[in-house]
């Protein structure tokens, strides 16, 4: 689909990207209406409008470098505020809520395959892929991809229903803790703790991310020890792949998916570097803010590949099958939740961590003011990397088998 902006045209995408994110952040915090709706969803559905609407373009390596360059540097700077013993305490829990959406995932795609088994060319696959990434997110998708070596066809038509669900899930989530019968079945404490400490401020948002004294120095070291991190943890990780077989033994092969993933590697070794040297990064001011930019940034780019045109053009059934597995994950989470009393913050994340993986969970937390949350789900949804594998190609291995 052509747009007026073209893909390669990257200043003017750039200064969409960066300009939309931070106009997102200003009108979330200078009016009520946009902070209970949140800056994320207006820099999500201003990205997504605009797809759609022809303006800007639906694919663009510009979108890749945030993928590939802006969502690393912001994980380090979202955690060096974090207390490791805290965040392992609590994740715990989340681990659980976490692997119970992912069975919700799980139930999704068989009760998919089988309603439409007969109606979608090489659903198998399809299966494979949607499980993968819903139990997950997109690192999963590519995965399964290659394993099954998908067609070019399926693959694009798959992604962009992915795409499009995984935008529209993202915004019934952030919608959620305002509507009342959620608020009002569930426990809410960290909503609970965010409304107690802005009493005073009618506006959330403003009056957690109020002023702070922040000099050349905390920017320099916040930005330079983030680049750093990065690169040492991503090199690691790329060691650990090269040096470890990945068809040895099933030992190996778990050991690699953990030691050799990027997000994995750099949560851990951020983590351990911020126990060790706590001063350090607890004197850097404005380390959170500059990481809470970059991941506004972010938003604005899950919104762009979801178009509705071409899902209504190429594989409306492909939608409703994502729609299908997207749709039974919720109803399990929020029910079993529910169930063991789990808080409306910790299933909302869990099933986000699904079905976008890590850094979309961890960017919702930090858009709602759930700081505290933001470490735990990092850690859970970076492990769905590894679990999204073996259950995608276990279910895509069935799924042939029924064909």
């Amino acid at each position: 689909m052509d747009s007026l902006i073209s893909p390669d045209e990257s200043w003017l995408l750039w200064g969409f990207l960066v300009g939309w994110a931070a106009i997102s952040i200003y009108l979330e915090q200078k009016f009520e209406w946009a902070s209970k709706l949140s800056g994320a969803i207006i820099a999500l559905v201003g990205a997504m409008l605009l797809a759609n609407f022809g303006v800007i373009p639906i694919e663009s390596p510009t979108y890749d470098i945030v993928w590939a360059y802006v969502v690393p540097l912001a994980i380090p700077l979202l955690l060096f505020q974090s207390n490791i013993i805290r965040i392992w305490k609590e994740s715990g829990r989340l681990l659980m809520i976490f692997l119970i959406s992912s069975i919700g995932t799980v139930a999704g795609a068989i009760i998919a395959f089988f309603l439409l088994k007969e109606y979608i060319p090489a659903v198998d696959q399809i299966g494979a892929m949607l499980t993968g990434s819903y139990t997950g997110g997109g690192v999963n998708f590519a995965a399964m991809a290659t394993r099954f070596d998908v067609g070019g066809e399926t693959v694009s038509s798959t992604v962009v229903a992915d795409n499009l669900l995984m935008a529209l899930y993202f915004l019934v989530l952030i919608a959620i803790p305002a509507v009342g019968f959620f608020k009002k079945n569930y426990r809410t404490p960290y909503i609970d703790e965010i409304e107690k400490n802005g009493a005073d401020n009618g506006n959330q948002a403003a009056s957690y991310w109020k002023r702070k004294e922040i000099s050349l120095s905390d920017i320099a070291l916040a930005v330079g020890s983030s680049f750093v991190i990065v690169a040492v943890s991503f090199k690691l990780a790329e060691f650990f792949t090269n040096v470890i077989p990945d068809d040895a033994n099933i030992f190996l092969t778990v050991l690699r998916g953990i030691i050799g993933d990027d997000y994995l590697m750099l949560t851990t070794i951020t983590l351990l570097l911020v126990s060790f040297i706590p001063k350090y990064f607890s004197s850097i001011n404005g380390a959170q803010e500059i990481g809470t930019f970059l991941i506004y940034i972010f938003f604005v780019v899950i919104g762009v590949p979801a178009s509705i045109p071409l899902i209504i053009q190429n594989a409306p059934l492909i939608l409703l099958f994502a729609a299908i597995i997207v749709f039974i994950n919720m109803i399990v989470s929020f029910s079993f939740g529910k169930l063991f009393k789990f808080s409306l913050e910790e299933i909302i994340l869990s099933s986000n961590a699904n079905i976008g993986g890590p850094t979309t969970a961890a960017a919702m937390a930090i858009s709602r003011g759930w700081t505290k949350l933001v470490g735990p789900i990092l850690i859970i949804g970076t492990l769905g990397y590894i679990i999204g594998n073996y259950i995608g190609t276990g279910l895509g291995v069935w799924f042939a088998g029924m064909m």
